[in-house]
């Protein structure tokens, strides 16, 4: 099991989106189903799936954060013909967000939004710039918290104990129209999972919102209680284990089980446990497990 996981939030789509991104990449499959009854935002789809070897999380719960570019997921293509599949692909219904051209960092490159509204940026890689990790989680770092991309890798470095920062590119002189940019590209792995970060360079407010967040799975409380405090800056987003950090960016911070009883258990233990986790803001693994067992 992975301990970091990108999750995804959708108004009624989860599913959808989850079968659509599947059919665009090799090593990809559906995991799981499951259903989430009488939540504040009512009944609710959660699914799990692959792309590329690669696990994610979604959910169907309402339309009350929608993706925007400050979170997308950045493909490294293997070729023209790769990148121009899923260009096709993923443009249809959606929206072209830099056009499929030629950069000075890439020979062919284009960022996508889908018609889910979710971000996409895919770009051939030279062989010998390859990872092993397909997709990368990228963050741009824009209006208030623009210019503190290396902050930001550096903070979230420091709180994981698996951790690297492994490259940083600065715009030069002129190169950012917003004159608070300093990071262009930012690569750094944290517990197994690659990410990249980068301030936007154009004068466009595109703040991180609960749309897409990073799920942190814990062995037990004494990580929970570790993480939460490391990564909650904003009290009045603590709820059901999601917080935001200093910079807006959004974590969940649970345990490794819970995975288990929402697809696994029968409908009362998810019912039950339901009940206890939404009363809570921290997660209370004890209490989560008392109330399992009814």
């Amino acid at each position: 099991m992975p301990k970091l996981v990108p999750h995804l939030w959708y108004d009624k789509e989860a599913k959808e989106a989850a079968m659509f991104y599947t059919s665009l990449f090799d090593r990809s499959k559906l995991l799981n189903v499951g259903l989430i009854q009488n939540t504040p935002s009512g009944d609710v789809e959660i699914v799990s799936f692959e792309l590329a070897g690669q696990q994610f999380e979604a959910i169907s719960a309402g339309p009350f954060f929608q993706f925007n570019p400050s979170c997308s997921l950045m493909v490294a293509c293997d070729s023209v013909e790769e990148v121009n599949i899923k260009w096709q692909a993923l443009l249809e219904g959606g929206l072209a967000l830099m056009p499929l051209d030629a950069y000075p960092f890439s020979k062919w490159y284009g960022w996508v939004q889908d018609r889910y509204g979710l971000s996409w940026q895919l770009m051939l890689v030279e062989e010998q710039l390859k990872s092993p990790q397909k997709i990368t989680p990228n963050l741009l770092f824009s209006d208030r918290v623009c210019g503190k991309a290396e902050e930001a890798v550096t903070y979230y470095t420091k709180i994981f104990n698996d951790a690297e920062g492994a490259m940083i590119s600065r715009y030069q002189e002129g190169e950012a129209i917003n004159t608070k940019a300093k990071v262009n590209f930012a690569s750094f792995r944290i517990e197994g999972m690659q990410l990249s970060a980068m301030d936007n360079g154009y004068d466009v407010d595109y703040s991180f919102n609960e749309a897409f967040s990073i799920m942190v799975k814990c062995r037990d409380q004494r990580e929970i209680d570790y993480y939460w405090n490391a990564l909650s800056a904003v009290p009045e987003a603590e709820q059901c284990g999601w917080v935001k950090d200093k910079f807006g960016v959004s974590w969940q911070i649970v345990p490794e089980f819970m995975d288990e009883i929402l697809f696994y258990g029968s409908r009362e233990e998810v019912q039950n446990v339901t009940e206890a986790f939404l009363k809570m803001k921290k997660f209370d693994i004890a209490a989560l497990e008392k109330a399992k067992i009814g």
